[in-house]
């Protein structure tokens, strides 16, 4: 049974930092795409950032050169470091998995239960 447990998520400042953590069982998790997806009140799940079995990471837009996302094999957890928040990364953050590539949302079809990040000014 595959179960993904984030946590980590906080209120903090603007320009504060966070790091995201998830902690995956139940599947070869070294084999599997990950990713960090976020959910504002209001809006569309997005793509916040992704890393694949071969350690290639992919990053949205709006937060390349402030998140960073990583594995660890060893311990089958993945993290996202974040820095610089802004008050528009307030969100619930999810972290998925899928066995393809992972290049679309639609792929992911195992999902954490989210963890809320809240940045204020």
């Amino acid at each position: 049974q595959v179960q993904l447990v984030e946590s980590g998520g906080d209120s903090v400042q603007a320009g504060g930092s966070l790091r995201l953590s998830c902690a995956a069982s139940g599947y070869p998790f070294s084999m599997f795409c990950m990713g960090w997806f976020r959910q504002a009140p209001g809006k569309k799940r997005e793509e916040v950032a992704t890393i694949d079995a071969y350690g290639t990471s992919t990053y949205a837009d709006d937060v390349k050169g402030r998140f960073t996302i990583s594995r660890d094999n060893a311990k089958n957890t993945l993290s996202l470091q974040m820095n610089s928040l802004k008050t528009e990364d307030t969100a619930v953050y999810y972290c998925a998995t899928t066995p393809t590539s992972g290049e679309f949302q639609v792929e992911y079809n195992y999902w954490g239960q989210g963890t809320q990040v809240t940045v204020s000014s």
